[in-house]
């Protein structure tokens, strides 16, 4: 990959200064068109050789276009705040919205290059991290984002003679460092991990483009024409219908039996020993809570059910075993226009807690593959997509020390009709019942059926779902505080 850009490409002055004027204008009227259509996000990603023009082409970037509508993220080292989570986090919170272009000056791929020269990781661990970067990208484009990924290369010769040239320089002479100089002792290393890296990730959705850095000139016009004609390519897209699924439907079990309508829902418990066995469980979470930071864990409970089915009360006696320092809440509606912007994971990574911390999710990212897949509000191709989305997401939890909980709490259809019925006609429950209830209600096969297909898809050994049998209420809380203390135990052990 790396030969075809060490061809000594070069470009005379001449011929670049009667060039950049009108690429600078038409890169300025695409950047202009993307922030007005508002409808997807750029994102460039600036990598390579140490001295190939990388910092320099971001300065060129600035100055060309728009910085109000141009965001740059120079990712160096991880702070401690974004060592305590999943290494993808940092990433999911600099994404830029629809209608903005984000420059990021060093990305995901640092790590895991850096890391394999300097014996970090082993190939195994390298071709998990890179696994991960192409499903992390292919949801990215799955989403609508225009990502273009360059690649700044020179030549062992090349480099040694560019990073000498800034050194002597007295005005360039800051910009190396001895870290480069480290850097290029193990250039060899580094090109072959760069090799493998680059061919494993340069994907028909988000291929590389490998720039030769020797010229000034050439690199400069190379960047922009690429730029600027995956940006012209996008916006004329903007009419594009639909993507189809041409995989076989989802289908119902044909003697109507399920993980659902299959369970005991006669679990009970009497309220005369509901309060002691309460205290009993809520004293072991608070005390396996506090353990926590110590051990460098978090917490994620996820909490979904049918209306009604006692989601609220079983997160009140969660929360009552903690402090209030510890734990947020954090109630899942329909996403805001902010929300909307971004690709759909991203309101659920910004929530993830630092190690020591608790965060309980009252509804959660399994919405696109219930309320949104039964009421139609995203096509099929985006709801299909989650379950290994959502997949990929939850190990990237797990394998970053998040201990994740997952509740469905199921009642019956009976029950529901019951507990609705009691909260239009008990004035302080009024509040907790809308029209928007009884036509969920209205729709519940398709949504059982949409239960059903959604755990066989996610329940994974790592990331299991509890099912928790909830027509008794003090039977449900117990169970959700009885696994919370289980599993904390077992990941302890």
């Amino acid at each position: 990959m790396f030969e075809s850009a060490e061809l000594g490409h070069t470009i005379d002055k001449a011929t670049y200064a009667a060039a950049e004027p009108p690429l600078r204008a038409d890169l300025l009227d695409a950047q202009f068109d993307v922030a007005e259509a508002k409808q997807f996000a750029v994102i460039i990603l600036v990598s390579g050789v140490e001295g190939a023009g990388k910092g320099e082409t971001v300065n060129l970037l600035s100055k060309w276009m728009d910085p109000r509508h141009l965001i740059v993220h120079g990712m160096g080292v991880p702070s401690d705040e974004e060592r305590e989570r999943p290494p993808m986090w940092r990433f999911w919170r600099a994404l830029p919205a629809q209608g903005r272009i984000g420059v990021f000056f060093g990305s995901w791929y640092s790590d895991p290059i850096v890391g394999r020269v300097q014996g970090d990781y082993d190939a195994a661990a390298l071709e998990q991290h890179l696994q991960t970067i192409v499903h992390f990208e292919r949801m990215l484009v799955a989403e609508g984002v225009l990502l273009v990924k360059f690649w700044f290369h020179l030549s062992k010769k090349r480099q040694k003679k560019r990073l000498k040239a800034l050194e002597k320089d007295p005005n360039t002479r800051w910009r190396v460092t001895k870290a480069d100089w480290k850097r290029f002792k193990h250039y060899d290393e580094f090109r072959a991990v760069s090799e493998r890296v680059l061919r494993t990730t340069s994907t028909a959705e988000a291929p590389w483009f490998v720039i030769e850095g020797t010229d000034e000139c050439y690199r400069s016009l190379m960047v922009g024409r690429i730029l600027l004609n995956a940006l012209q390519q996008r916006l004329q897209q903007l009419s594009h219908t639909e993507k189809r699924i041409l995989a076989p439907p989802l289908v119902a079990p044909i003697d109507q039996r399920n993980i659902l309508n299959t369970l005991d829902l006669c679990q009970s418990l009497q309220k005369s020993d509901y309060k002691d066995t309460l205290e009993h469980y809520q004293g072991r979470l608070n005390l396996l809570v506090r353990q926590l930071s110590e051990r460098q864990r978090a917490l994620v409970a996820v909490f979904e059910g049918w209306d009604a089915a006692g989601k609220g009360g079983s997160i009140r006696r969660v929360t009552g075993a903690l402090d209030a320092r510890w734990y947020r809440v954090i109630s899942v509606g329909a996403p805001s226009e902010e929300e909307q912007a971004q690709p759909y994971l991203w309101r659920f990574w910004r929530h993830i807690p630092r190690w020591g911390r608790v965060t309980l999710f009252d509804r959660s990212w399994y919405g696109r593959v219930l309320v949104e897949r039964v009421e139609h509000f995203c096509p099929e191709a985006a709801w299909m997509r989650a379950y290994g989305e959502i997949r990929e997401f939850e190990q990237q939890l797990v394998q970053h020390r998040v201990v994740l909980a997952k509740f469905w709490l199921h009642i019956s259809k009976d029950e529901q009709l019951k507990r609705f019925q009691e909260r239009e006609t008990v004035r302080f429950k009024r509040f907790k019942i809308t029209e928007e209830d009884w036509r969920n209600r209205a729709k519940w096969d398709e949504y059982e059926q949409a239960v059903c297909d959604m755990i066989d898809r996610t329940h994974t050994d790592r990331a299991p779902w509890t099912l928790v049998e909830a027509n008794n209420k003090y039977y449900a809380r117990i169970k959700v505080l009885q696994t919370l203390c289980q599993t904390l135990e077992a990941t302890f052990d």
